[in-house]
């Protein structure tokens, strides 16, 4: 038999031109866009969480993308339950699976596998949510340090989300969440393997995309799309306010804070997540196993050009499956 197709994946920071590559890769090789940005997934905020727009969505098929309510959560898990549903339905199709996006837990949760972390009954995620409710990122981040610090170690102060399942893990089974994740994973999915490419801008090309995309945000209607959100009554403590910018863009809007001042919040927020991710697609991903391998692109100020295509001989994207 004909050996499966392995998945392309296009990983990198915010702002380093993961969709426009991806596109472009999608159109010469017969490819499915399968989304990988856990805020991507929501269908609040297009323009914010930088959603490939209709013109673009037209282009190929696209997977993933606006399929959550705004206050839904997507775990590692349920991504990778999803994303393995939408690359062996592509496969089926005769289509090349070409996963893009930064959430790079994602990615290694797909590729890699998951620890065994237990479940989490809901009762005790209905009491965590009861208890904290009202507390912002940094203060749940606290939280969890005076209860578990080895885990608080290993997340950012202000990711409300991940440091919530940490205590949950805790609160339910009574051991650091840092104690699953250091079990062996499960491995990939059966008979699947990837190709990945990250995209590597410098520091400063990296940042000066940021500080444009964000400009380009605000003139597209990101305020427009944070004040219909808030308007439709959808809490500030929603998952979808993870959206880089949209706390800010909140407070603008109540009057917390100068517009002016959000907008510089927001943008050293996004330069600052940029860098952690840059500096995680740099340490994390390495060829073994289900990888085959991994390629790593520099990336011009202006952007990748389809020439820099040429770069990629890791695969025949003419192959015709």
């Amino acid at each position: 038999m004909p050996e499966t197709p392995s998945v392309l994946v296009i990983g990198g920071p915010t702002a380093s031109g993961k969709t426009g590559l991806a596109l472009a890769l999608a159109e010469k090789c017969h490819g499915v866009i399968i989304n990988a940005d856990s805020l991507q997934l929501y269908k609040d905020l297009p323009i914010l969480t930088a959603r490939p727009t209709p013109e673009e969505a037209a282009r190929a098929p696209h997977r993933l993308f606006g399929v959550l309510g705004p206050s839904e959560t997507c775990s590692a898990a349920r991504w990778r339950a999803l994303a393995t549903q939408e690359i062996r339905q592509a496969l089926d199709d005769g289509k090349r699976p070409v996963l893009v996006g930064g959430t790079g837990f994602y990615l290694l949760a797909l590729m890699q596998g998951m620890s065994p972390v237990p479940d989490v009954p809901e009762e005790v995620r209905a009491r965590l949510a009861l208890d904290t409710a009202g507390m912002d990122g940094r203060a749940i981040h606290d939280l969890l340090a005076g209860r578990d610090p080895v885990m608080a170690a290993r997340l950012v102060r202000g990711d409300r989300q991940r440091c919530l399942r940490a205590l949950e893990v805790l609160a339910h089974t009574g051991q650091s969440l840092a104690v699953f994740q250091d079990m062996p994973r499960e491995g990939a999915p059966e008979g699947l393997t990837f190709e990945v490419v990250v995209l590597d801008p410098s520091r400063d090309v990296l940042y000066a995309r940021c500080d444009s995309r964000f400009d380009l945000m605000m003139k597209a209607g990101a305020v427009d799309e944070v004040a219909a959100l808030l308007a439709s009554g959808v809490s500030e403590d929603a998952s979808v306010f993870r959206a880089l910018g949209a706390r800010q863009i909140a407070d603008g809007l109540a009057g917390r804070m100068p517009m002016e001042e959000a907008v510089r919040d927001a943008k050293a927020d996004t330069r600052h997540y940029a860098k952690r991710q840059a500096t995680w697609f740099r340490h994390q991903l390495e060829a073994g196993n289900a990888i085959r391998n991994v390629t790593r692109l520099a990336v011009p100020e202006e952007g990748l050009a389809l020439k820099h295509l040429d770069d990629l001989p890791i695969w025949s994207l003419e192959r015709s499956f």
